[in-house]
């Protein structure tokens, strides 16, 4: 039997997963129609060269598209980190919220898990210093 927190859970990840597949789909709409602007800007650009030379070497891209042009140099991965790592985050966040344990939601979150993982690395040190403290003490 589930509760109530386990159900919003589950409708929480549908609702992720749909809203995914949504921003993808947009996404690789808009991408079509950004590659037929492209080429309409390209046009453009070849037409004013062969008008005048003069005036397309005076030509100069706003920031923006200075900015685009640079930020489009980026590797693949590194985009795929940048979107994917928060994106898998709210997702592991969502799916843990589904378990049947409070104590354990939160636990697939990277920065909560390094937080758990070093306070018992922390514990664990001083357990084993008053372990030896303990057996010097015996002896």
């Amino acid at each position: 039997m589930m509760n109530f927190r386990q159900r919003i859970g589950w409708i929480g990840v549908g609702l992720y997963l749909l809203a995914s597949v949504a921003a993808f789909y947009y996404v690789f709409e808009i991408d079509q129609t950004y590659n037929r602007l492209t080429l309409e800007y390209v046009e453009q650009a070849d037409a004013l060269q062969s008008v005048d030379a003069a005036a397309s070497s005076s030509f100069s891209p706003s920031w923006t598209h200075s900015l685009k042009t640079r930020l489009l140099h980026f590797p693949f991965w590194l985009w795929a980190s940048i979107f994917l790592v928060p994106y898998l985050q709210v997702f592991l966040f969502l799916y843990s919220c589904t378990r049947t344990d409070p104590r354990n939601v939160g636990y697939c979150i990277l920065p909560i898990f390094l937080v758990i993982l070093c306070n018992r690395h922390q514990t664990m040190a001083k357990a084993s210093n008053q372990i030896s403290r303990l057996q010097l003490t015996d002896t």
